[in-house]
């Protein structure tokens, strides 16, 4: 399998404080890695590492193929979206992407139509001609991602690209990210707090806890792991609540039974296996005669599992 990213014990320290401590990246081609972590735990310091801004203090990394020793050559291969990004209030979003083509090579021709066609790309065609000073947030966030794009980038770093932006504006972002992949074939490093977002259009995770790696994997696998199912709800006819819940108290472990008109909420501790243990009360609702009119255990989340690892750190 062939890798955008790898790196090995990275780690990048500011005098005895150790921003990003013994990092292990292995991410595969093609995919949107959300790249979690709470304040403070290294997340941005990562990625400027990853892309050559900040001199790691220990440690290698490679990106799209390209070892850290070759630094310029993995800023051709790579687009970023920095979490403050600037720019220039007296210049046009066209002429802003021409510039950034003139510089990775491009003729004045060749500029003017990688300009156009990435307008066209993040949905702004229409203001090419206008002042970015006159932009909204989320159109300079858009002309941001455009500006990643103008090399043909491998691999794409996005950090935090949709703070601030108000829900149509997250909307059109995430769209953007999913065609990166899918129309592009590019890898994406979604750096995000908000984890609605990395389960929508995130196929891997990495969750970072002061500067080291808690957690990995895809996004359902960590919400499975570490933050399993621990509830379920039960229907019943209304005329029937109580004797179901009658029927269930002493069912391995249950830590309590919410009651309410036709429905019961069954809670159980961290360590029990809520799959046995369902099974084993809708046998006690049968050998009741309560019938069992609807049946849901509830998934793990990944703001449970977020929460359980950065928390347990």
């Amino acid at each position: 399998m062939k890798l955008a990213v790898e790196a090995h014990q990275l780690s990048k320290s500011y005098g005895t404080l150790k921003a990003v401590d013994g990092l292990d990246l292995a991410v595969a081609s093609g995919i949107v890695l959300g790249f979690l972590g709470p304040n403070g735990a290294g997340k941005t310091t990562a990625i400027r590492m990853l892309t050559t801004v900040l001199a790691p203090s220990a440690g290698s990394f490679s990106v799209a193929g390209v070892p850290q020793a070759r630094p310029e050559e993995i800023r051709r291969r790579i687009g970023v979206l920095p979490e403050s990004a600037g720019y220039p209030e007296r210049q046009t979003g066209e002429e802003f992407l021409r510039y950034h083509a003139r510089l990775f090579g491009h003729s004045r021709a060749s500029a003017e139509a990688r300009a156009a066609a990435l307008l066209e790309e993040v949905g702004l065609a229409e203001r090419g001609a206008t002042l970015v000073g006159g932009f909204s947030r989320g159109m300079r966030q858009r002309l941001g991602i455009a500006r990643a794009l103008v090399n043909d980038p491998e691999v794409v770093f996005l950090d935090e690209p949709t703070l601030g932006l108000d829900p149509a504006g997250q909307r059109q972002m995430l769209g953007l990210v999913r065609r990166i992949t899918s129309e592009r074939g590019s890898t994406v490093i979604l750096s995000t707090h908000l984890l609605a977002e990395v389960e929508e259009v995130c196929s891997s995770v990495v969750i970072l806890n002061r500067g080291r790696v808690v957690a990995e994997g895809t996004v359902s696998e960590i919400a499975r792991r570490t933050a399993a199912p621990r509830r379920a709800r039960v229907r019943v006819a209304p005329h029937l609540t109580e004797i179901a819940a009658g029927a269930l108290p002493n069912v391995g472990e249950i830590a309590a039974v919410t009651m309410r008109p036709g429905e019961l909420e069954l809670t159980w501790p961290g360590e029990a296996d809520p799959e046995s243990m369902s099974a084993d009360a809708l046998r006690r609702l049968l050998d009741a005669q309560v019938p069992v009119i609807g049946f849901e255990l509830e998934g793990g989340r990944l703001s449970d599992a977020f929460l359980a690892m950065t928390e347990a750190s």
